[in-house]
């Protein structure tokens, strides 16, 4: 077993002061938490920063062994402490976790910007939609429901919900904070315990997230497990572990695919958030105004780097030359460079490797499709060292070509040209993805009339990306299955259990 310490060290080691002044530490180690202690390991990974290469520290990397003592500490925590049965500890732990993010905030945002690459608005973004989901969760872990009734002449039943055991959490290296807090704030709030599992591109950010609730004064020992790994030793075996009793997933459709069958021969429930191909679709009677910037964000925002990326511009014939000039001014003219520098509006890509991926599939399209806009790798000597990728946008008409039909996960778009209502809803569908999409009409009536078609667990009106804790969030088709946010969310974490009680008829005198 990997060595394991009563003492944290912080892994904000080696930053910058509040007053500006710089440590002359060495750089940081972040460690993994489980069963209430630190846990080092003979494994060590770097982080390193996507916008130049440079080193920002190391963490410990964490295997199958590792994932073993989180999911042991979470069954005996489950087993063995008040958690699953006390709702008022764990809303006030929610509660706690939350407002100790919140005193985090600016340190988060800069480290996530720092070492993810988003920019430090989208960094923002992520954190402020972290906080009021612990909130959330915390307030519905009061509340309760189900249903009771006299079914017959002295036969009660009644319903009640009670926690399913061990939820195994899996998170992506795109939005580490958000899409973790999204899967286990409401399994917390339903009384489960957590074994989660984060990855090594976001390791530093991963270890400033894991002291933050570690810190958490409410939290019992063995509650929240908590490691990084940069393979795939430890991840299989929460999946297949006969200890885990649920589990949440958020990235691709490909691996949710694979996570699917290794859990079938122990018929375990699951959420899955995967992938997919968001379409904007714009008609022609549409605020330009107020849609091209939004269509610019979605396509830029976490650097193309979202599940909900606005990867397919749909625009109405009669105003598709007017939006195609647009959208090439705007992609065109944005500020690339790191993702903690103010001025930058699109930061690097998680790693070269990942920029010289969509730059090979967007020269491939040439064969098959008009490029309107090559980004690219930038030329900028300023910039050579880093991941970076400027937004491309490439204009195809034949729905089975790749650039359509695959999660290209950059900041690249589609440009296609529908004619009508049911030509925008046939393209919209055309792919096996069904996450999200996007309508943009000052028509009153024509957003429930097509959005009703679309197969599309989340659309939005004139707007995108907006994600409201108390609605439930998932996918159609390839795109998942499960609800995570709501109410709903808890359901996800729960089993349901009906109780039949006869009630004989009284002897005493009436």
């Amino acid at each position: 077993m990997a060595k394991a310490t009563a003492t944290a060290k912080r892994p904000d080691a080696g930053r910058t002061s509040k007053n500006g002044a710089a440590h002359h530490r060495k750089k940081p180690h972040a460690r993994n938490f489980i069963d209430g202690i630190w846990v080092d390991s003979p494994r060590r990974g770097t982080s390193t920063a996507p916008a130049d290469g440079a080193v920002l520290g190391s963490y410990a990397d964490g295997d199958a062994e590792t994932a073993a003592a989180a999911i042991e500490a979470a069954r005996r925590a489950f087993a063995g402490t008040a958690w699953a049965h006390d709702r008022q500890l764990r809303a006030r732990a929610l509660f706690e976790m939350a407002d100790r993010l919140e005193a985090a905030r600016e340190e988060l945002i800069t480290l996530l910007a720092r070492e993810n690459g988003k920019i430090l608005a989208d960094a923002a973004f992520e954190i402020d939609l972290s906080i009021p989901k612990l909130r959330y969760y915390g307030a519905l872990a009061l509340s309760d429901y189900g249903q009771s009734a006299e079914v017959g002449p002295g036969m009660y039943s009644m319903t009640l919900r009670q926690p399913i055991g061990v939820a195994a959490v899996i998170a992506p290296w795109n939005s580490p904070v958000v899409l973790a807090i999204r899967s286990f704030a409401p399994a917390l709030a339903a009384g489960c315990t957590v074994a989660m599992k984060l990855p090594g591109q976001t390791a530093l950010t991963n270890g400033l997230f894991y002291e933050i609730i570690a810190g958490t004064p409410s939290l019992p020992p063995g509650v929240m497990n908590m490691f990084t790994e940069s393979g795939n030793d430890g991840a299989p075996l929460m999946i297949s572990h006969p200890d885990t009793a649920v589990i949440s997933y958020t990235g691709s459709t490909k691996v949710g695919r694979a996570i699917m069958a290794s859990a079938a021969p122990l018929l375990k429930p699951m959420s899955l958030e995967l992938g997919g191909k968001t379409p904007m679709i714009v008609f022609d009677d549409a605020d330009l105004d107020a849609a091209v910037p939004v269509l610019v964000k979605a396509i830029t925002t976490f650097n193309g780097q979202f599940c909900m990326t606005g990867s397919r511009i749909l625009a109405q014939r009669p105003i598709a030359d007017e939006l195609r000039r647009r959208l090439i001014t705007a992609l065109t003219t944005l500020r690339i460079g790191p993702g903690d520098d103010p001025d930058s509006e699109i930061g690097p890509m998680i790693d070269a490797a990942n920029a010289e991926r969509v730059d090979e599939f967007v020269s491939a399209t040439k064969e098959y499709a008009k490029i309107v806009v090559r980004g690219g790798r930038p030329a900028e000597p300023e910039l050579a060292a880093g991941a970076y990728y400027r937004p491309s946008l490439v204009e195809v008409v034949d729905l089975d070509t790749p650039i359509v039909q695959q999660e290209v996960f950059g900041p690249v778009a589609t440009f296609e040209i529908f004619d009508s209502e049911t030509d925008a809803v046939r393209r919209a569908n055309a792919t096996e993805y069904g996450l999200a999409a996007s309508l943009w009409t000052r028509d009153v009536d024509l957003p429930l009339r097509v959005g009703r078609q679309l197969d599309a667990g989340t659309v939005w009106t004139n707007t995108w990306a907006v994600v409201n804790d108390q609605f439930p969030e998932g996918g159609f088709k390839q795109s998942g299955i499960g609800r995570l946010n709501g109410t709903r969310a808890l359901e996800e974490f729960m089993e349901l259990k009906h109780f039949v009680h006869p009630v004989p008829p009284s002897n005493r005198p009436q």
